[in-house]
């Protein structure tokens, strides 16, 4: 059975195996995710949060009902390619990370509010799975 429901809305192609094996680590919940690009993300992280740029990954939890998903993580695929690139390391790596970030939100982790439990959570997965630096330490910095 499938955790993850995709609408990839680009042309892009990824291991998307691998997003379901954290999935089901993380919830036995069903999770829609969005790939799009830069120009999506911007108008709906202008919509949702008033914020008119591009962003990596946007979560937007569900209200729990029986048979709900968990909820929608949107990522955009340029900033995937983007910051691969720029890092030196693989576009699955990188949505790898980004997916496990939207992930923590959605179960209702915040990085911005809470004392380092999330940026604990997100490292610990990240090591688990061998992958580069997790999205919180890559922006908070390795303090």
């Amino acid at each position: 059975m499938f955790m993850i429901e995709l609408d990839n809305r680009t042309g892009k192609n990824y291991n998307f195996e691998s997003l379901e094996r954290i999935a089901s680590s993380l919830t036995p919940l069903e999770i829609e995710l969005i790939l799009t690009d830069n120009v999506e993300i911007t108008q709906i992280n202008f919509e949702f949060r008033k914020i008119n740029k591009a962003t990596d990954v946007l979560s937007f939890p569900t209200d729990p009902f029986p048979g709900a998903p968990l909820g929608t993580i949107i990522i955009s695929v340029d900033k995937v390619e983007e910051v691969a690139t720029q890092l030196g390391h693989n576009e699955n790596d990188e949505l790898s990370l980004l997916f496990i970030h939207g992930l923590l939100h959605l179960l209702g982790m915040d990085h911005e509010t809470d004392n380092g439990e999330m940026r604990t959570e997100e490292e610990r997965i990240v090591r688990e799975l061998n992958l580069p630096l997790s999205l919180i330490v890559r922006t908070q910095g390795l303090d």
